[in-house]
């Protein structure tokens, strides 16, 4: 079963200028992302942020390629469906 990332990430622009985090933290979407691609390591990741877990871990994973989904169809539209 696929997570529902939207239960777990949230948007505000008071909460780091509008960036994706997980709900009830200030650790944005894209600190995870960056953190699993320079060391793909679950330890150390919820070693450096041990309120995270591996729901909100999944759900940035999830909110992130629906993001690219999401940019990859503009695309073929932009290039005439030739994407």
């Amino acid at each position: 079963m696929s997570i529902d990332y939207r239960e777990r990430i949230s948007q505000d622009p008071v909460v780091m200028v509008g960036k994706p985090v997980i709900k009830g933290t200030r650790i944005p979407v894209e600190r995870i992302i960056g953190h699993l691609a320079e060391n793909p390591d679950l330890d150390d990741l919820f070693g450096a942020y041990p309120e995270l877990t591996i729901d909100d871990v999944k759900a940035a994973l999830t909110s992130a390629r629906a993001m690219i989904e999401r940019g990859r169809g503009k695309r073929r539209v932009a290039l005439g469906g030739n994407g």
